[in-house]
């Protein structure tokens, strides 16, 4: 998967995705729950290919049900907030 080799690349196809399904009317609770599942898919299937991927599969690892959301809150922030900037 070459989109996951680069941080920058990666964030900004996320940020992306966010903006659409947002614009598809999709709710917070949802993106969030599609976060959820994709986190716990490339934890499973996906070698980390960078020092930021590998600190996110680090925390994934070790973060219960409560902690994988608020992660997943966290990352579409984050992503969001890249593409506003």
């Amino acid at each position: 998967m070459a989109l996951l080799e680069n941080w920058e690349r990666w964030t900004s196809f996320l940020g992306e995705q966010v903006t659409d399904a947002k614009e598809h009317g999709m709710s917070k609770k949802a993106i969030e729950k599609s976060a959820v599942q994709i986190g716990d898919y490339l934890a499973k299937n996906v070698d980390p290919k960078n020092e930021q991927e590998r600190v996110l599969a680090d925390l994934w690892q070790v973060a219960d049900s409560d902690e994988k959301h608020a992660l997943a809150n966290c990352i579409i922030k984050l992503v969001s907030n890249n593409r506003v900037q």
